[in-house]
């Protein structure tokens, strides 16, 4: 009981787990982070571009500047109007660079040390990333120096001398508008694909383990089977192969109810004929001693037969617990056992069938004498009926069983064929299961099952043999019992 306790209370707590573990959060979160290492990836190029960017604008103003200066007047510019140039431009100094000669076209009065230089004609992408992390971490109180072609004359050359603040200022607000627009779009994106998901992805799957869920609390309820969705991706083919299970799994349910109910029925039956069973052996007895020609003859054969029926009623127990008892196996003359199911089968049927024994008379095979009898008896039996449900009565009518069987090496091979109208494409693919694999109507199945569960027990194997045209031919195969090495040692 504290087992239980136990457990219950495992299965509340992890039904009670908050929803932020459940597949949908969890493709949420994904998603939003997913989008944002894509924004950054975008983010990285485009910040050190916007670098680039903003120092080839400033090159270019200036490059403008003094190129209208230098054409103006080849003198020294006073210095109130180089002020003038350097706030226009935000730089410290410029100089230009033509014909091999360099003109100072603008100066402070006491030029800064320039740290770092930067030429704009051979900026690559892997070093335009590692100038912008630069700028980004380290720079702030550096003074540069930039310098490139003129966009207009490429023969000449400008050349910048600034501070780097405002360019890391610029940069950390491009930086900081890229960082809440891609927040921005990652909610937005992975709201749109959660949405888009959960409808397409998460809500069938919670529907199915709904499903599932009710199902296994009820299983025999065909409520519960899953109505699978018209569509034809992934998922729909699941609900139909899951509605499929289901509806095949309650099946089973039925069928192991019913053979439950049986062995129940059977068994309080049992009780009362064995009783029935012990007083007609004793009166058997009794009838043997009678000195009748008719009734010796058959006297043997009716002792025979109520002592299976004894042997079979005090087993029947163990096969309704699903197993039969385990063979006994010792060796029995396989002819001799045809001729007598052939016997007992031709006195209570009275048809009209030829028998055919087809087994040599010494053929012996090691296994247990009544659950081979019951194996034979129950394929001959099934071959009568498959007789009789033949719709057709012509008097011309082939009516044969064959019984054959030979041995190969260590293995007994016995063939049980008809000429009957064989079995039905239903009854062949439920072959040996019980109440489904009748070849008539009405029939249980049961004998093929039985048949079936014996010869495993012997180590065998029966199939139907394909090969056979007309009518129904089951193959048996039957090894020998190994004998253990120690045993075989022992004997030698």
């Amino acid at each position: 009981m504290a087992d239980t306790r136990a457990s219950d209370t495992e299965a509340g707590e992890a039904a009670s787990e908050p929803r932020a573990a459940s597949l949908s959060s969890k493709l949420l979160w994904l998603t939003i982070l997913f989008v944002m290492i894509a924004e950054v990836l975008i983010f990285v190029p485009s910040v050190a571009n916007t670098r680039v960017r903003w120092l080839a604008d400033r090159l270019n103003t200036a490059a403008a500047a003094a190129v209208v200066i230098d054409a103006v007047n080849e003198m020294e510019l006073p210095q109130s109007i180089q002020d003038g140039a350097l706030m226009a431009t935000g730089t410290k100094a410029i100089v230009l660079r033509k014909d091999g000669a360099s003109r100072m076209i603008a100066s402070a009065d006491m030029p800064p040390v320039v740290t770092h230089q930067y030429d704009l004609s051979a900026v690559t992408p892997v070093g335009a990333v590692i100038d912008a992390f630069d700028t980004f971490l380290f720079g702030g109180d550096r003074v540069i120096r930039v310098y490139g072609p003129v966009a207009d004359d490429p023969a000449m050359q400008i050349e910048l001398v600034l501070a780097d603040a405002p360019l890391r200022h610029a940069m950390l607000i491009y930086g900081r508008n890229v960082f809440f627009l891609s927040v921005l779009i990652s909610i937005i994106t992975a709201g749109l694909v959660f949405f888009a998901i959960n409808r397409i992805m998460i809500g069938p799957v919670r529907r199915m383990t709904e499903n599932m869920q009710a199902f296994s609390e009820d299983p025999e309820n065909p409520r519960r089977v899953i109505v699978p969705r018209q569509v034809g991706d992934e998922l729909g083919v699941a609900e139909g192969h899951l509605a499929a299970m289901q509806s095949r799994l309650q099946q089973t349910l039925k069928e192991q109810r019913h053979l439950a109910d049986l062995g129940l029925a059977v068994s309080k039956i049992n009780h009362d004929m064995r009783n029935i069973l012990t007083s007609a052996q004793l009166m058997s007895d009794r009838l043997s001693m009678i000195d009748d020609p008719m009734v010796k003859r058959f006297a043997p054969k009716l002792l025979r037969t109520i002592d299976r029926a004894v042997s079979y009623s005090g087993e029947v127990l163990a096969y309704g617990k699903a197993r039969e008892a385990k063979p006994r196996r010792r060796f029995i003359n396989l002819a001799t056992l045809a001729g007598e199911v052939r016997d007992i089968v031709t006195e209570e049927t009275e048809a009209d069938i030829t028998y055919v024994l087809d087994i040599d008379t010494g053929l012996e095979v090691e296994a247990d004498s009544d659950q081979m009898f019951r194996v034979i008896y129950n394929l001959v039996r099934n071959a009568v009926q498959a007789f009789g449900a033949d719709p057709t009565d012509d008097p011309a009518l082939v009516r044969r069983i064959t019984l054959s069987a030979r041995r190969s090496g260590a293995v007994v091979e016995i063939l049980v064929a008809d000429t009957g109208p064989g079995l039905p494409a239903k009854a062949r693919e439920n072959l040996f299961q019980p109440f489904r694999g009748s070849a008539r109507s009405g029939g249980t199945g049961l004998g093929l099952a039985i048949a079936r569960e014996l010869v495993l027990a012997h180590g065998g194997s029966i199939t139907l043999d394909e090969t056979v045209a007309q009518g129904a031919a089951f193959r048996i195969e039957l090894p020998d019992q190994p004998v253990p090495l120690d045993t075989f040692r022992a004997r030698a």
